[in-house]
């Protein structure tokens, strides 16, 4: 038996392709690299759903509807955010949807970016913020998110960071979508599982602690003693090595470039990258011959904290990017027409020895 179910092929997609062994992340036929930074993210949502989802001519459009007419079925709800953490309430915004707003798959996209916005304002007692169909996408939630004007370079690291999170192969989250949309439950069911695989910390909810780990760090100087001293423990150094990557994780240069584009806006990125350069070294020495690398999150952190987005926030902006590509595996998976229905094998008791 194979447990984590490792290397083990669970469906057919056109969608994307993890190369852990070249460190490639291949999307709809394109390097993750030739579309961050270059094309928005409506355009790869569209690219992603071509030839799945109808009427993505205008995916701008599209999605800025969709955000609106979300709203109007989430912005009621906004007092019962209090008290929860920005991923709990987004896990209840997106699970309040009817089934009946399935009309069009963009509404979940829509809701996810207003869902996150508000789950993270809701958090800290603040009234949701209306969006703006015209906007872009990135830019509008980050405006919805902190109520204030969001500059070009930071609308483009928010959009370069919805892209590069957008679709990961077969990852837990997606096989979970995948597993609700065999049912037919619907695309806002397989959505809400989603979150809820991606919320654990083994998975998305993984970003908010690399800035724990810096801040305890606390400066240049205490870097490696620090690190060595985690290491000796046994404690894994957050935002490094990955399961399927061997090599350094595309994503991450993707983020650190997005980083770059940000230096102006916040003090800690020049930490962060010299803290990256020592804990490689550290890995080297301490785990040779294993290639442990920088991974997204460890960028995403970084990003995410230039942006002026809490934390908390990290894991309901993961789920806003990933939305679109829970959505496309719905739908491929629901053309399949089959359930998913693996086998288990039995290790408990026989009725005679129990007796």
């Amino acid at each position: 038996m194979n447990i984590g179910l490792d290397d083990v092929v669970a469906a057919e997609t056109a969608l994307s392709h993890v190369d852990g062994e070249a460190g490639r992340l291949i999307i709809r036929g394109n390097d993750l690299e030739e579309l961050a930074g270059r094309a928005s993210f409506e355009d790869v949502v569209a690219m992603l759903w071509s030839g799945l989802v109808p009427d993505v001519a205008d995916p701008r459009a599209l999605l800025g509807k969709a955000r609106v007419r979300a709203y109007r079925h989430l912005a009621p709800l906004a007092d019962r955010l209090n008290g929860l953490t920005p991923v709990e309430g987004m896990r209840l915004l997106l699970a309040s949807l009817p089934d009946a707003e399935q009309d069009h798959p963009a509404l979940a996209v829509g809701a996810a970016g207003v869902a996150a916005a508000m789950a993270v304002r809701g958090a800290q007692g603040l009234s949701p913020v209306e969006p703006d169909a015209k906007a872009g996408h990135a830019a509008d939630i980050l405006r919805m998110m902190r109520d204030a004007p969001v500059a070009a370079d930071e609308a483009q690291g928010l959009d370069t960071y919805l892209v590069t999170v957008i679709d990961h192969g077969l990852n837990a989250s997606t096989f979970t979508a995948r597993v609700v949309a065999s049912t037919q439950a619907g695309i806002l069911s397989s959505v809400v599982a989603g979150l809820c695989a991606l919320k654990g910390p083994l998975h998305g909810g993984a970003p908010g602690p690399v800035l724990d780990m810096l801040d305890s760090i606390g400066s240049v100087e205490n870097a490696e003693a620090w690190l060595d001293d985690a290491m000796a423990r046994g404690e894994r150094l957050m935002g490094f090595g990955h399961r399927i990557y061997r090599v350094r994780d595309p994503r991450a240069d993707v983020l650190m470039a997005a980083v770059g584009r940000l230096k102006g806006r916040s003090d800690r990125i020049a930490f962060a990258e010299a803290v990256e350069v020592t804990a490689l070294k550290v890995l080297e020495r301490r785990k040779p011959g294993r290639r442990l690398d920088t991974n997204v999150e460890f960028y995403t952190a970084i990003l995410l904290d230039a942006l002026g987005v809490p934390r908390e926030g990290f894991t309901p902006l993961f789920a806003a990017g990933r939305t679109a590509g829970w959505v496309a595996h719905a739908i491929e998976q629901e053309k399949v027409g089959r359930i998913i229905r693996p086998q288990s094998r039995y290790v408990g008791a026989w009725p005679a020895e129990a007796a």
